[in-house]
């Protein structure tokens, strides 16, 4: 999950935030706001629970987590809990702000956030990836005007990308497909 930056002809400067799954490239959510606050950075993650869960066909996208070891001090395996799905950010202030960090404060959390080395934006490469493919293959071939031309051409291209593009790492099929395979459970 992360933010970027896109500055339209007359609006001004938008935000996308992005939620892509690390197994599959799949973009399950990409939301422009004005700014790139905790309270956006958390709306765009429950929009990509609720794509997950509709593409997915869950109720609840608990019942598509595996179980991990709970281990005590000794390292003995004494019981088996629901894994948490990983939430992997950078270092950024919406992400180290307790509005976000409050979303995963409970006793059964759906996510456990995990935020990435300082400077090292490699570690999050699939989703540092995204933006600049969205950028350079849909958003700088035309001018956008507004938010609500951003909005549909990067809604445009999160279909496109997950959908009708091929990608080589996933020998040669679309992130969707990869996706719906259950390969985001590996």
């Amino acid at each position: 999950m992360d933010f970027c930056e896109f500055e339209t002809a007359r609006g001004g400067i938008w935000r996308i935030c992005a939620v892509i799954d690390y197994a599959t490239n799949c973009c399950l959510a990409a939301t422009v706001t004005p700014t790139s606050r905790g309270e956006d950075a958390l709306g765009c993650l429950r929009r990509a629970v609720v794509e997950a869960e509709r593409v997915l066909h869950l109720d609840d996208l608990r019942a598509d987590r595996g179980v991990m070891d709970v281990v005590d001090t000794d390292d003995y395996v004494i019981c088996e809990a629901p894994a948490p799905i990983v939430v992997v950010t950078d270092n950024g202030p919406c992400f180290r702000g307790v509005t976000f960090a409050d979303a995963f404060a409970s006793d059964d959390p759906l996510f456990r956030h995990v935020r990435t080395r300082v400077r090292s934006p490699q570690t999050n490469g699939v989703v540092e990836r995204f933006p600049g493919t969205l950028k350079y293959e849909q958003l700088y071939r035309a001018t956008i005007g507004d938010r609500n031309a951003l909005a549909v051409e990067v809604n445009l291209f999160r279909h496109t990308y997950n959908t009708l593009q091929p990608h080589q790492g996933l020998d040669e099929r679309t992130p969707r497909a990869a996706y719906l395979a259950g390969e985001h459970c590996d």
